[in-house]
């Protein structure tokens, strides 16, 4: 590998899987500081339905480029890139590690693989309309205009779906935009870890009882507190938008839970679709080794990773 390149640590899964608590245990023995990579956290005053971390977990180990935008603000992977670029500089100035720690792949491999993007703005009223389509919809409106992005991308993925479309009436496309995108030699040498249950449904258990955690810490008020604030990119964050019907009085309680835990199961599975393609991650499997067997590995790849052993 070439020396001169940075040393980064990525701990990438899905939701619930145990990304956080084990990005937390390698920084504590690497002398290491976490970005996060998830494209909700970086909001303020959704710590709940983000599972943001604590204060505690932050007055444990830093944390960086979490809940410093407001929900009204849209947010692009361009844009987390540049600031992720720049926390790394940062931190590696200060001889400590970057462990990069998330489930939006789409950030994580736009970094690690040095994806320059270009950007475009985003026309709110152009949002807006497609927003309120049906994904069925959405989904064939962009079959019909850029069948290639549409290739790539999951029709129940409203977000990406949405985001296709605005480059394509912007007079770009996906599919032109990823042509385009400027793929240089990345300035990093990253150690990819990827967090993957060997039966899928314990993972599937533990995203039910992390939706019922957050029923007891307070979700559906932060939801009602952040109810007028919805627009751009946090209105998708899922574990609000599935309790409005409760809150407009259009559902029960129970009906909107039971959604939310089925949504957040199925963003599960995409992410981990997304993570199995990347060829050069080392397969954590918690439910297999166990879950401190899998830290205890995990520390020592990185031990050996950072004195230049693997």
């Amino acid at each position: 590998m070439d020396n001169m390149k940075k040393k980064i640590i990525v701990v990438a899964g899905a939701t619930a899987s145990g990304k956080t608590a084990l990005g937390i245990e390698l920084a504590k023995t690497v002398n290491g500081e976490i970005i996060s990579a998830d494209s909700m956290q970086v909001y303020k005053g959704m710590p709940i339905a983000t599972a943001a971390p604590t204060e505690e977990e932050k007055q444990t180990v830093s944390h960086h480029l979490v809940e410093f935008l407001e929900p009204s603000e849209s947010f692009s992977v361009a844009r987390w890139c540049d600031l992720a670029r720049a926390k790394i500089d940062e931190i590696t100035g200060r001889g400590h590690t970057p462990i990069i720690v998330g489930g939006t792949g789409l950030f994580i491999d736009s970094l690690v693989d040095n994806i320059i993007f270009e950007e475009i703005p985003v026309d709110s009223e152009l949002r807006q309309r497609l927003m309120e389509k049906s994904e069925d919809d959405l989904y064939n409106e962009l079959l019909s205009v850029d069948s290639k992005a549409a290739e790539n991308i999951h029709k129940n993925n409203k977000k990406r779906v949405v985001r296709a479309l605005e480059l394509y009436y912007s007079g770009s496309s996906k599919t032109q935009q990823n042509m385009n995108s400027r793929k240089i030699q990345s300035p990093y040498e990253a150690l990819y870890f990827f967090i993957n249950y060997c039966d899928r449904q314990k993972l599937y258990d533990r995203i039910n009882k992390r939706v019922d955690i957050m029923l007891d810490l307070g979700i559906v008020e932060e939801a009602r507190d952040c109810l007028n604030k919805y627009t751009g990119t946090s209105a998708q964050a899922i574990g609000h938008k599935e309790l409005m019907p409760y809150l407009t009085e259009a559902d029960s309680l129970e009906n909107c839970v039971n959604k939310l835990k089925q949504e957040t199961r199925r963003y599960a599975k995409r992410q981990i679709t997304w993570f199995k393609r990347r060829e050069n991650a080392i397969v954590l499997q918690p439910d297999s080794a166990g879950y401190e067997h899998m830290t205890a590995y995990a520390v020592k790849k990185c031990e050996e990773f950072l004195n230049g052993r693997i």
